[in-house]
């Protein structure tokens, strides 16, 4: 499998050196050439991670299988408490895809627990002897996640960088108290799009990349941008048709959709890959909350991303610029000189319009909607009744999208649950009209109390850590962070 760069055609790399540089130095991010094809009935019955294996591999060409089955199983193992890909019924339409088992209690750590074992492979493969320094902009999720990936991995050191006041209290507290000694984290004044821009300047400023290989050290990526982030979570979307076929919900070749929770266009850029690879899916429904830029673009076409900050209880999805789109135009109009312009169109002038037919196309696969603060708390609420489900903001977000969008043709339709309602305790209880205490393990408690459900241990114990970092920059300070490394 030969892979690109969005903006230049003419660099090519194997999946090894994509993973290990992480955004290509023209600043656009690194693109498989061509789809495989695979016929996905084979794989029923079954594992995750045998599935897992089978679909990497298309894409993975370079590494080998035996480690990817190792590594694969070392991920997915105990870590998920045994509900890896964990699929559950709502109604005979509306399934929830619950991808927040995992050590963090986020989707993240499906891609950031494998990520990290691709990582030092390729390294190995390539003769890389150099440390890697990754550098993570988080908007709340993966930056936990991705520290508990790349604890302690050898030949690493792995810094994160979130919004000071724009994740919620636990999300921060994962990143600070975050043991290991190759880990840290700074808050960032600003929003995530701030911190994303900051880690951006540091992948392409030459004299930064000069000054560290003068001591054989290497900057990647563990954001969506980096291929080995996204990739792993084609998987998923595949096991959830499959476990409806099995289930009997469907029979092989009928149509689901997808509904995203979507800030960075990662998560469902993963579906959008397993549609191409030949899985049936009928849409990919793209749910926003009120940064709802996404939205705007899928009916409009025009990027825009001069437009108000709205901080929300989804704080996940709280992005203005969202990188992963850069790869949908690119499949979509297969020019990188275009893509490149619309890039620099966004970075001087906040958007950029694409044309009528190339959204014609778009639109065959995607739809969209969006929920203000008052319908993601009449959601949590509603489903909480309807289903005695507990949900969190961000998949209140997309069961929300759901119920305001018709279903199309009857189709089953598999909500992406992206985190823990206990990440968002006090969030949750205000929905469902309990008393909100102030301290967040408290809400923890209460909502226990309450629902019945137990708070993954993970969180739970989060209060009895020491908290490590405390530094908040500038996001123009990010590029100087490495060289302290």
């Amino acid at each position: 499998m030969e892979y690109t760069s969005t903006r230049d055609n003419a660099r090519k790399a194997t999946s090894a050196e994509a993973i290990v540089t992480g955004l290509a130095p023209d600043g656009g991010l690194f693109v498989p050439t061509s789809l495989p094809k695979m016929d996905f009935s084979a794989l029923q019955g079954l594992s995750y991670t045998d599935t897992a294996l089978q679909v990497l591999q298309q894409f993975l060409t370079d590494y080998d299988a035996a480690f990817l089955q190792k590594a694969l199983a070392e991920s997915y193992g105990a870590g998920f408490g045994g509900k890896v890909g964990e699929l559950v019924r709502l109604d005979d339409s509306l399934y929830s895809l619950e991808l927040w088992h995992g050590p963090t209690a986020a989707f993240k750590d499906y891609a950031l627990q494998l990520m990290p074992r691709l990582l030092v492979q390729a390294k190995t493969m390539l003769n890389d002897t150099s440390e890697t320094l990754v550098l993570v902009a988080t908007s709340g999720d993966t930056g936990g996640a991705a520290q508990a990936g790349f604890q302690d991995v050898p030949g690493t050191k792995i810094t994160v960088f979130y919004p000071e006041d724009g994740t919620s209290e636990l999300q921060r507290l994962q990143m600070v108290t975050r043991e290991g000694g190759n880990v840290g984290a700074y808050g960032v004044h600003g929003n995530f799009d701030d911190a994303q821009r900051g880690v951006k300047a540091a992948f392409v400023d030459a004299a930064l990349a000069a000054a560290l290989a003068a001591k054989n050290k290497k900057l990647s990526s563990a954001n969506s941008i980096n291929w080995g982030r996204l990739v792993p979570q084609v998987v998923y979307y595949v096991t959830s048709y499959l476990k409806l076929c099995e289930a009997k919900r469907i029979r092989y070749g009928d149509l689901i959709d997808f509904c995203v929770p979507t800030g960075n266009f990662g998560d469902i850029m993963a579906g959008w890959y397993a549609k191409g690879m030949g899985l049936p899916i009928g849409r990919l429904i793209c749910a926003s909350n009120k940064n709802n830029v996404l939205t705007d673009f899928l009916e409009a076409g025009h990027y825009n991303a001069k437009r108000p900050f709205h901080k929300t209880s989804s704080p996940s999805m709280d992005i203005v610029v969202s990188s992963n789109l850069e790869r949908l135009l690119w499949h979509t109009c297969g020019s990188d000189a275009t893509v490149r312009a619309w890039m620099a169109d966004l970075a001087e002038n906040d958007g950029y319009q694409v044309p009528a037919e190339q959204m014609e196309r778009i639109r065959e696969t995607f739809s969209a909607g969006w929920a203000d603060e008052a319908a993601v708390y009449d959601e949590l609420w509603q489903v909480y009744q309807e289903h005695h489900y507990l949900a969190d903001p961000h998949t209140a977000v997309a069961l929300r999208v759901c119920r305001e969008t018709p279903a199309g043709d009857g189709r089953p339709v598999v909500v992406l649950s992206t985190a823990s309602p206990y990440k968002f305790s006090r969030d949750v209880l205000r929905a469902l009209g309990q008393p909100v205490a102030e301290d967040e393990f408290a809400a923890v408690r209460a909502l226990e109390a309450f629902s019945g459900v137990p708070a993954p241990q993970s969180l739970a114990t989060l209060s009895e850590k020491p908290v490590r970092f405390t530094d908040v920059i500038d996001a123009s300070a990010i590029v100087g962070v490495p060289l302290t490394l």
